[in-house]
């Protein structure tokens, strides 16, 4: 149990670092200029790269404590 707290919480750190890459992205971009299709592809790269590397795998490790957690039930 004390594993999967800190792949959750490590998934969860990662998330908080790719959100403030792309804050931090976007804030260097607009600096001084007017430039939405800069912000726009910054933000859009944030999103997917969160999908694939945070939720993508939190899914999967939830969907297998899920299973195993019903096998145990079925066994007992």
């Amino acid at each position: 149990m004390d594993k999967q707290i800190k792949t959750i919480g490590a998934l969860i750190i990662a998330s908080a670092i790719i959100w403030a890459a792309v804050i931090v992205g976007s804030a260097s971009a607009l600096k001084g200029t007017e430039c939405y299709n800069e912000i726009q592809n910054i933000l859009a790269g944030g999103v997917v790269s969160h999908l694939i590397l945070i939720w993508g795998p939190l899914v999967i490790f939830l969907k297998k404590k899920k299973e195993s957690n019903s096998e145990d039930g079925a066994k007992e």
